[in-house]
């Protein structure tokens, strides 16, 4: 199975009859992340490779986009029926006026790292240090973004004292740390691996896990997420428990499973040849305690999401946010593994 580095379609579209059904029943969906090969969207991946989706009879695809804001956007033009990436997606959506909500939580930290180049540590040992310097994000509008304003706000720093470039994820952002075109920046795994494992980069600010999501955000956060439009939830509600249903299925499985057994599962283009497989695998295996194994949103998040939105973005009024509309539990609730 090939991927595409940008835009692609995951798998081979299920048809309606290997479905059984005629094809006015069925109605294709259409599902993207901010970066497939990403191990914070695994759950989403693992749905599809382990023939999780076609269980539940839908057709589908998968397509992938750099950034989360990119997903969001696709989502909000109604080009695809569900997003996958990081829940505070659905606050800064609802703070224009728009309406979604999480229906999986995948990752009870944020699974992101903020690395410092080699050229540029010299000196940059905390965010503090941040002032003066080019911070790289996956995308302006993106949780990076997010997370990166919020940090620098935390140790006393304003917009005004440091740049952030946006350079999308994996290969184009290795390569704009490689280059000297950013000086620190914000990613996830398995491209923080790489970096690390080369050496040119250090860990400034490690979310890799809820311990030090917590340290880092002074509180818990819910990282990826599945959400859609609430009018398409409301509308498809027998879609919706299904795509639940897959993913819940996903994390069960990365709980019940090893790094090995999961990468087995993984298509090869996500870590390539030699040596990358084992990165990957280590990468994973210090990945999976973050995983949700219900796909429910941690108890008091949503509150602390928000706190962190309204550092990093004045223009988020937490008076006109309700949360109750940002995620549900109903559909995860409804799950029951080993039976439709």
């Amino acid at each position: 199975m090939q991927f595409a580095p940008r835009f692609f379609t995951l798998a081979c579209t299920l048809t309606v009859l290997l479905c059984g059904a005629t094809p006015a029943q069925a109605e294709k969906l259409t599902l993207m992340a901010g970066g497939t090969s990403k191990i914070v969207y695994l759950p989403l991946i693992l749905a599809s490779q382990l023939g999780y989706f076609k269980d539940e009879g839908l057709e589908f695809e998968i397509l992938s986009q750099p950034a989360g804001v990119d997903t969001a956007t696709e989502l909000l033009a109604g080009a695809i029926q569900g997003a996958v990436g990081f829940y505070d997606h659905t606050i800064d959506l609802q703070s224009r006026g728009k309406d979604v909500e999480a229906l999986v939580v995948f990752s009870k930290s944020a699974g992101l790292v903020e690395l410092v180049s080699k050229k540029s540590s010299a000196g940059f040992n905390t965010m503090a240090d941040a002032k003066g310097k080019t911070l790289g994000v996956t995308g302006l509008g993106s949780s990076t973004n997010f997370l990166t304003h919020y940090l620098a706000a935390r140790a006393g720093l304003s917009p005004k004292e440091y740049s952030v470039l946006p350079v999308g994820s994996d290969d184009s952002f290795i390569a704009a740390m490689n280059q000297g075109r950013i000086d620190a920046g914000m990613i996830e795994e398995p491209s923080a691996s790489r970096l690390l494992a080369s050496g040119d980069a250090k860990v400034l600010v490690d979310m890799r896990s809820a311990a030090g999501t917590a340290a880092a955000l002074g509180g818990p956060y819910a990282g990826p997420c599945f959400y859609a439009q609430r009018s398409w939830v409301n509308t498809h509600r027998d879609e919706a428990q299904k795509l639940v249903r897959a993913m819940v299925r996903s994390l069960a499985f990365i709980a019940s499973h090893s790094a090995e057994e999961i990468t087995a599962k993984v298509p090869s283009d996500f870590y390539g040849p030699g040596s990358g497989k084992a990165l990957y695998i280590s990468a994973l295996k210090s990945s999976m305690p973050m995983f949700t194994k219900d796909g429910r949103m941690p108890d008091g998040t949503p509150a602390a999401v928000l706190k962190v939105l309204t550092l990093a973005n004045s223009s988020i009024d937490p008076r006109h946010i309700d949360l109750s509309r940002t995620y549900t539990n109903e559909f995860v609730d409804r799950v029951q593994l080993g039976a439709k």
